[in-house]
C-alpha cells in the first residue's frame, strides 16, 4: 500500500524564493498577473453587458462589438475584412453576424469603391440614435463591473483606457467574487 504522506526528502520552500525577478511575489510575472486581472475584468463586464445589450438593442454581444467597432470609425464604415482582424472573429462568423445586424436595420452593406470584392459595413441612423439613448448606462455598467472586480491597484492602472473609472466617486463592492491582488 502506497504511502499518502507528503515526502520528506523535498526540501522546505522560501516565500523570498518565490519573487520574480522584477520582485514581485508568487508564481506569476507581473505582467502575466497583470493580463489575468484584465482578462477577469474583461469577463466580469462582458456578464454584465450581455444581458443589457440585449435588451437595450435587441442584438448579441458579439453584434453589439461591431456596432461599437463602427461607432468609432471616423469615417463611418470599416470594411468587414478589417472587422474581422480587429475582433480575431472568422469571416464567416462575421457574415452570419453582420446579417443579423442587417436584418435588424443597423448598419448597411456595400461594395467598396476601386474594390468589386470588398464589402464595406456603415451604421445606420437608427443604430447611431439607439447607440446615443443607450451608451451611457452601459458605460456605467461597466465602470460598475469594473469597479467590483479589480482592487484599487489595478483600478489605477484602467483609468486611462476607461475615463469614467477615474470619476467614480464609489468604493468597490467588497463581496466574495471580487477579485484580489
Amino acid at each position: 500500500m502506497a504511502d499518502s504522506t507528503a515526502p520528506t526528502d523535498l526540501p522546505e520552500r522560501d516565500p523570498s524564493e518565490e519573487r520574480g525577478p522584477s520582485g514581485e511575489s508568487g508564481l506569476l510575472p507581473g505582467e502575466l498577473r497583470a493580463w489575468m486581472h484584465l482578462l477577469a475584468a474583461a469577463g466580469t463586464v462582458e456578464q454584465q453587458l450581455r444581458s443589457r445589450v440585449k435588451d437595450a438593442l435587441g442584438i448579441s454581444h458579439d453584434e453589439f462589438l461591431i456596432v461599437c467597432l463602427l461607432a468609432d470609425q471616423p469615417g463611418g464604415g470599416l470594411r468587414m475584412t478589417r472587422i474581422a482582424e480587429l475582433l480575431g472573429r472568422p469571416k464567416t462568423r462575421l457574415t452570419y453576424q453582420v446579417a443579423c445586424l442587417q436584418h435588424a436595420g443597423l448598419i448597411t452593406k456595400g461594395s467598396v469603391c476601386g474594390d468589386r470584392r470588398g464589402i464595406e459595413v456603415t451604421l445606420t441612423e437608427k443604430a447611431r440614435r439607439l447607440l446615443k439613448d443607450t451608451s451611457p448606462p452601459l458605460a456605467h455598467a461597466i465602470t460598475d463591473a469594473v469597479t467590483r472586480a479589480l482592487g484599487p491597484e489595478q483600478r489605477a492602472a484602467l483609468c486611462g483606457l476607461l475615463p469614467g473609472l477615474a470619476d467614480a466617486d464609489r468604493q468597490p463592492d467588497e463581496s466574495p467574487d471580487r477579485i484580489v491582488p
